[in-house]
């Protein structure tokens, strides 16, 4: 299995890529100056960078799962988004080869006042089908979110978690090459989400590249060919999921022991 993936052309290739965040703050100008002369909040204030993502090379390659861990904060949504065309390198370059199908966040286009199935016909066309496709889906659609007669309902009677499932089921339904997947297959009750982990193999067995940020160590070992560990916008290790999330698993446990003590001591 490994040795004929090995020989898959890769679809995803992160460069030396950095994505920088700008950040203004500390006015040094007197409140006597700004008032005079308000034109001194853009003179006096310092302009700082925040690197999110610093330097990140990799290859993803067709039909492998692959599988994004780290902190809050590590930079795993940016990366995500970098992927999706959200947000553009600041240096690097990304190539990407496919339709590209982001499950980041869901309901994102959404109109309140039109009903389930209105929104499947927008949102499928915002995701890169054609009316006719969408509409041959149509059924497959509202079957898997599992919405009964609310589907003819206007979105602002649902809950924030049936549009979830909204979300989920049409994005699951567009047939990408690379599926881009942030922490959403806790969505819904059990029920749906064993729905949500079967229709993720079934794309695996039809050899999508999937994309997968997830806090689940456990989803990780289970869904993923490979994994990388990033922190504080870098590459901590890159390799099996199982090595990946044992490093893993050791720095959280060796930090919480550090800041245990660290409090014992205070």
């Amino acid at each position: 299995m490994e040795a004929s993936r090995a020989r898959m052309r890769p679809v995803l290739i992160f460069e030396n890529v950095t994505k920088e965040f700008r950040t203004y703050h500390r006015y040094h100008a007197g409140l006597k100056a700004l008032v005079l002369d308000p034109r001194q909040i853009m003179r006096h204030r310092e302009r700082d960078t925040f690197l999110a993502i610093n330097q990140v090379s990799f290859a993803v390659r067709e039909g492998e799962t692959f599988g994004i861990l780290g902190r809050n904060g590590a930079g795993k949504s940016t990366l995500l988004a970098l992927i999706a065309g959200v947000l553009r390198p600041t240096f690097g370059k990304i190539s990407v080869y496919g339709r590209i199908s982001p499950l980041l966040e869901l309901g994102v286009g959404f109109t309140q006042e039109l009903t389930g199935v209105e929104n499947i016909l927008i949102n499928g066309v915002l995701l890169g089908l054609r009316r006719k496709e969408i509409e041959a889906k149509l059924n497959d659609i509202i079957s898997f979110s599992g919405l009964g007669s609310f589907i003819d309902q206007p979105l602002k009677t649902y809950s924030s978690g049936m549009q979830i499932r909204l979300g989920f089921a049409i994005a699951i339904h567009v047939q990408p090459d690379i599926l881009l997947v942030d922490e959403v297959l806790a969505v819904g009750d059990a029920e749906f989400q064993e729905k949500c982990f079967a229709r993720i193999t079934d794309l695996q067995r039809a050899g999508v590249t999937i994309v997968l940020v997830s806090h689940n160590l456990n989803t990780v070992e289970t869904l993923c060919d490979r994994a990388v560990w990033i922190d504080k916008g870098r590459i901590v290790t890159l390799g099996p999921p199982q090595e990946v999330v044992a490093r893993y698993q050791s720095e959280i446990v060796h930090l919480l022991a550090t800041q245990e003590s660290a409090s014992v001591s205070v």
